[in-house]
């Protein structure tokens, strides 16, 4: 049987606001990418989140991002390989605080820091190389293709290759950027659909409408969404019925 990890960024509320629908998405999924203070969450959303994914059995994921509040994380920062390291290995170790009993699955950059280092082979060398720093058995989730998954077999960590449920591509293989037209689908019909074809084909169509080859591992799907909850359950559900396996991923 087809297997494959089902994934959400969860935990970024932050202070009086409160963002995406944790409590309901979490029991459609597998493992949880969570913000570690830098682009969004504070300590007790960090608690409350790894809470709600260990009452779930939810695997637990550290989603550490570029120090931007303001900015979400989204925007593009010029940081040193090294300092991203640091950076990277402070998140890891906030979120396990909060989860002193139970051990870390994964380490998922988020927004811009995943985008530039999805691109930027020597970034990405040394967040992969802080992650083993930490600890060797902690996977990468990373795009598929990118220099994200060329740094972790480098490094010599477990990887995950990455696809997005809807998100739009580029023919090289990254995501249409948000600022463009057409970079986040809508239409949760096509947005499944589309998934499906990675799964079993392993080609995603992109944006011009070229067809490039992608290894799904893992499926990111966003929980902050007016018709977030509506389209987890929904694509929770057709993976199930194309015979798909959803689990969580185990260091081989």
């Amino acid at each position: 049987m087809t297997q494959v990890d089902l994934n959400c960024d969860l935990g970024e509320s932050f202070g009086r606001y409160t963002l995406g629908l944790d409590d309901q998405v979490i029991p459609y999924i597998t493992s949880a990418n969570i913000a570690c203070g830098f682009h969004a969450g504070d300590p007790e959303v960090m608690q409350h989140t790894v809470d709600l994914a260990v009452a779930s059995h939810v695997q637990l994921g550290a989603h550490p991002g570029l120090p931007d509040l303001q900015g979400f994380g989204r925007r593009p920062m010029k940081i040193a390989p090294k300092a991203a390291k640091a950076d990277v290995k402070y998140q890891i170790g906030a979120l396990e605080a909060f989860a002193p009993t139970h051990r870390l699955h994964h380490v998922k950059p988020h927004g811009a820091l995943y985008n530039m280092a999805a691109k930027d082979y020597e970034l990405a060398y040394q967040i992969c190389a802080g992650i083993k720093e930490v600890d060797p058995q902690l996977m990468l989730v990373g795009l598929a293709n990118s220099e994200l998954i060329r740094a972790a077999k480098a490094v010599g960590i477990p990887y995950e290759q990455e696809v997005f449920a809807d998100r739009a591509y580029e023919a090289d293989g990254s995501l249409v950027s948000r600022q463009k037209e057409g970079a986040v689908i809508e239409d949760s019909a096509v947005a499944v659909k589309r998934t499906i074809k990675m799964l079993k084909e392993h080609q995603v169509t992109t944006i011009d409408g070229q067809v490039i080859s992608i290894q799904p591992d893992t499926i990111c799907v966003h929980g902050d969404g007016v018709k977030a909850l509506a389209f987890v359950k929904q694509i929770h559900q057709a993976l199930t019925a194309e015979g798909i396996d959803v689990v969580a991923a185990h260091v081989k």
